[in-house]
């Protein structure tokens, strides 16, 4: 069936009430959820030289929706890795709930240990759209983000994971799903264009196959999602060619 259309961004503006009142009525009907308690850093036997992993973002890259890290999104992604390249993968998560791109900049890139990453996947711009972030936030604290990765670390690879589309998540009435659409669309469109100028691999977006791919409360990943969700970015982060990608 044809999702119907998503509201231009300037429209979305028109409709901030609606926004405002079904958004209110969803966060207070829907299930409030905690990341897995187990330690956000491990390590998966391989062959060296190792995959050092560090997922950094929001809530999903803490892992809400699962209460085992081992469903969780960082963990399915470098048992994947290992899996396609038999390397030793060493991961850290770093999500945290609510968090925006621009609180992500200030205040957890310069708190976590220095480590040598050789790859960042980043899991932001949700929470942006949902606050009605502007583009032009978005543009100054996404490419904040990227600027302050690369100053850390310098040598390695980022991928980023753009916004999925709100009209799939179960949790959204129709309209709320259309109007976040619209914002999503356009943070998308310049997230990837701040990536490919500075210097970080925008992978495409996680097409939703289901309501089974989310977890009770209707918005975060269930076990299914995040490992389909890890398969998804496999490629990107062993920057994969196209051909590649299609053959893996």
């Amino acid at each position: 069936m044809t999702k119907p259309s998503a509201f231009h961004p300037l429209v979305s503006w028109l409709l901030f009430p609606v926004y405002a009142w079904q958004g209110i009525a969803v966060r207070l009907n829907t299930e409030r959820m905690v990341p897995p308690g187990a330690f956000p850093v491990g390590e998966i036997a391989g062959k060296e030289p190792a995959i050092r992993l560090l997922v950094l973002g929001d809530s999903s890259a803490a892992g809400v929706g699962v209460s085992d890290v081992w469903q969780s999104l960082c963990v399915r992604l470098a048992v994947h890795l290992q899996g396609r390249t038999g390397r030793k993968i060493i991961w850290r998560a770093a999500g945290f709930n609510s968090a925006t791109s621009g609180q992500l900049r200030d205040h957890v890139v310069p708190n976590i240990e220095r480590g040598m990453w050789t790859h960042i996947v980043l899991t932001t711009g949700s929470n942006d759209t949902k606050n009605f972030h502007s583009v032009s936030r978005f543009k100054k604290e996404f490419g904040g983000l990227l600027y302050a990765l690369k100053a850390k670390w310098p040598e390695t690879s980022i991928v980023w994971s753009p916004v999925i589309d709100f009209r799939d998540v179960p949790a959204m009435p129709p309209l709320l799903g259309r109007i976040l659409e619209g914002r999503a669309s356009a943070i998308n469109a310049m997230g990837e264009r701040l990536c490919r100028e500075r210097m970080a691999i925008p992978a495409t977006r996680l097409p939703v196959e289901g309501p089974e791919g989310f977890s009770s409360d209707g918005f975060h990943a269930s076990a299914l999602g995040y490992d389909a969700w890890a398969k998804h970015l496999v490629p990107y982060v062993l920057n994969l060619t196209n051909g590649e990608r299609a053959s893996g």
